[in-house]
């Protein structure tokens, strides 16, 4: 891929901008949002990297730094910042990140579409708030915190070696939504 201004080669994929001539570059076609905010493509990611990330990124693409530039260019650092955003906020959270590994392997599901986990997860939640109501101390309240934390982060090794097991090699591309 070449610049759109030079027309020199590209170096970096994701190419944000052009090595030569400094301007911003439009969005690579179906580039993952895991590759777009350099994170390794897994469920269980580190978020605080990815919001260094995020931060990083919004700095140098922000549309306000662009507002003296020519129209292209700021065009595509509001495409590129939008980009950006719906990367960060999709890999952000653990459902939304979820359900994206799945649409990039070609499995699309809707949130909330399982009323049965949903009525079940609800259970287990009221269970949990029944206990912690009935802690008499505050060291048993930390226990079911613990446990509560415990429970979550096994569950996200489970949900994470699922859907590595599902792909071989990680996809690195995708189509734009």
């Amino acid at each position: 891929m070449n610049c759109w201004k030079c027309k020199q080669p590209l170096e970096n994929d994701p190419a944000f901008f052009c090595l030569a001539c400094k301007v911003v570059q439009p969005p690579g076609e179906g580039t993952s949002y895991f590759k777009i905010m350099d994170c390794d493509y897994a469920f269980a990611l580190d978020t605080q990297k990815l919001q260094r990330r995020y931060v990083q990124l919004q700095r140098l693409l922000h549309p306000d730094n662009f507002s003296q530039k020519a129209a292209e260019e700021q065009k595509y650092s509001e495409i590129q910042s939008a980009l950006v955003n719906k990367a960060y906020k999709t890999l952000l959270k653990p459902l939304s990140r979820g359900l994206y590994m799945l649409e990039l392997q070609g499995m699309r599901i809707e949130e909330g579409t399982d009323s049965e986990a949903d009525s079940e997860f609800l259970m287990e939640l009221m269970d949990i708030n029944e206990v912690l109501n009935e802690a008499r101390t505050a060291g048993e309240a930390e226990q079911i915190g613990r446990d509560v934390q415990g429970k979550l982060t096994e569950l996200t090794k489970r949900i994470d070696a699922a859907l590595l097991k599902q792909i071989s090699p990680p996809p690195k591309r995708c189509s734009p939504k």
